[in-house]
């Protein structure tokens, strides 16, 4: 027998709402920061599905509020994966179809996980020649659109509400922790590293924003190139990222975030996928190098459960290359985004909008110079 809350009449949304937020946090120190140094963790994976699920819930219910979205309609979306298990969470709790436009780098666990929760999953079989997979998928999720009257896609790279969804993930942090003084945030679409560092920034004014991308990633005027890891980095510039905001930048590559993830499972029962990684490789980093009394806070997107095919195999990390590397305990150092091609962990604390500067011209670029 249906409860009222569950029933198809009544979508459960107040309920399974309810599922998502007040996640802890956890201090992380050796082996990435000495003794008495080191770096509070925002676990997002006590979440259901992730981060995503704070997004997917709210430009659901901003879409439905302003009549963008109808009752019954289909939500279409690009995903790589962790958005894809929020919206499918949003669909339930509001009672909309979901279809996933993804490609074949999304691990089979996670398929059939989208599967089970009600969600069509929908694989793009070939890359766009400049925009590679993801832009093969945002193409494909327009066509779905023209094709099913009645139809909403969130635009998870464009659309204000992602950003404006965590801010209660920054009320959170701000009362766990009372102060901070960095953050640090992977960054993908550029959703949560800009929505929780426009809070922070507004309680905290010295608060100083440190991005970590994945080589291989244009976000931050790097080449684009094949890219390993997924929930971070991106092949096209997503309008959502917070560039004024970020004091600098940091590219890590997947070996390194691999030992990571791999170090944290192992001193602290707490990990995840390759954004934790590589997340906690640079606040680690920072705790060691910043003054003892820094106050620093890190997002961890995920837990490790969709990973258990590629960052904790060792038959896939044997094939990619990705074990026994330990990384540098001090990134490379580029003076612009576009000085040289970082292949390893590198920073940068010049941070532009590359299309803003391309649209600007040489001059610009001489001038940043």
């Amino acid at each position: 027998m249906h409860s009222p809350t569950t029933s198809v009449h009544a979508p459960a949304h107040a309920s399974l709402s309810r599922l998502v937020g007040n996640t802890p946090v956890l201090h992380i120190s050796e082996p990435f920061a000495p003794d008495g140094r080191g770096f509070w963790a925002k676990l997002e994976g006590f979440n259901p599905g992730g981060i995503k699920d704070r997004p997917g819930l709210h430009m659901v219910e901003r879409a439905r509020a302003r009549g963008d979205l109808r009752p019954g309609g289909t939500v279409v979306e690009s995903t790589s994966g962790t958005l894809g298990l929020g919206l499918a969470l949003a669909g339930m709790a509001y009672g909309h179809p979901v279809t996933l436009v993804t490609d074949p780098g999304l691990e089979p666990s996670m398929t059939r996980l989208l599967t089970v929760y009600g969600a069509q999953v929908d694989i793009v079989t070939e890359p766009h020649p400049t925009g590679a997979w993801q832009q093969a998928r945002r193409d494909r999720v327009r066509q779905l659109l023209a094709e099913r009257p009645g139809s909403w896609c969130p635009d998870q790279y464009g659309n204000p509400d992602n950003v404006a969804a965590y801010t209660p993930l920054a009320l959170e942090l701000a009362a766990q922790l009372g102060h901070i003084d960095v953050l640090v945030c992977s960054v993908g679409t550029g959703g949560h590293s800009a929505g929780v560092s426009r809070v922070l920034r507004q309680l905290f004014p010295g608060l100083r924003l440190i991005g970590v991308d994945t080589v291989g990633s244009t976000i931050f005027g790097q080449p684009a190139r094949a890219r390993l890891m997924r929930g971070l980095g991106s092949s096209i510039h997503p309008r959502n990222v917070a560039y004024e905001h970020f004091g600098e930048v940091h590219w890590v590559a997947p070996a390194e975030a691999v030992w990571a993830c791999r170090r944290l499972a192992a001193s602290h029962y707490a990990t995840g996928g390759w954004s934790v990684g590589a997340v906690a490789l640079v606040a680690g980093w920072a705790a060691r190098t910043l003054p003892a009394h820094t106050r620093i806070a890190a997002v961890f997107p995920d837990g490790p459960q969709r990973y258990l095919e590629t960052v904790y195999d060792d038959a896939y990390g044997e094939e990619h290359g990705l074990l026994g590397v330990v990384p540098a305990p001090e990134p490379d150092v580029l003076e612009r985004p576009d000085e040289k091609e970082a292949l390893r962990w590198t920073r940068c604390t010049q941070v532009t909008d590359p299309l803003a500067a391309a649209a600007q011209g040489p001059a610009a670029v001489e001038g940043a110079r």
